[in-house]
């Protein structure tokens, strides 16, 4: 299998990651534990799910 890095899925759901980064700053602080971290989380979930999901064998 090709290394995950070279796939244009996991290109795009990197390039949504940053872009929820950059966006997530411009919130209120006081939703630091809420929103914003539940918004980070599920944005980091889906290149990393992809990385992993590379290296398996099945």
């Amino acid at each position: 299998m090709q290394k995950f890095k070279d796939l244009i899925v996991w290109k795009k759901s990197h390039e949504n990651v940053l872009i929820v980064y950059k966006l997530t700053q411009t919130l209120p602080k006081e939703e630091q534990f809420g929103i914003i971290s539940q918004l980070r989380r599920a944005a980091v979930s889906v290149p990393t799910n992809i990385a992993e999901g590379c290296g398996k064998f099945t």
